[in-house]
């Protein structure tokens, strides 16, 4: 067994995120929603959690625009 880095780290060393913090990114994941194209009102309805889907799948909101104005 080695008595190296690995051992001596401890798991409290990593900074935890602020709620502040939080609150920052998730409203800049907001607004890229409002500039993909999708309303500002149909994305304050939205969870945080759908919200971060929906900006790691960029692609897809464009179809999904796309299907939308095509259907009207």
């Amino acid at each position: 067994m080695g008595t190296g880095r690995t051992l001596r780290k401890e798991s409290h060393v990593r900074p935890c995120k602020t709620p502040a913090g939080k609150a920052r990114k998730s409203a800049a994941q907001r607004r890229r929603l409002v500039k993909f194209g999708l309303g500002e009102d149909e994305v304050k309805i939205m969870s945080d959690e759908s919200v971060r889907v929906l900006v790691q799948r960029p692609t897809e909101v464009k179809k999904m625009l796309a299907k939308r104005a095509a259907a009207k």
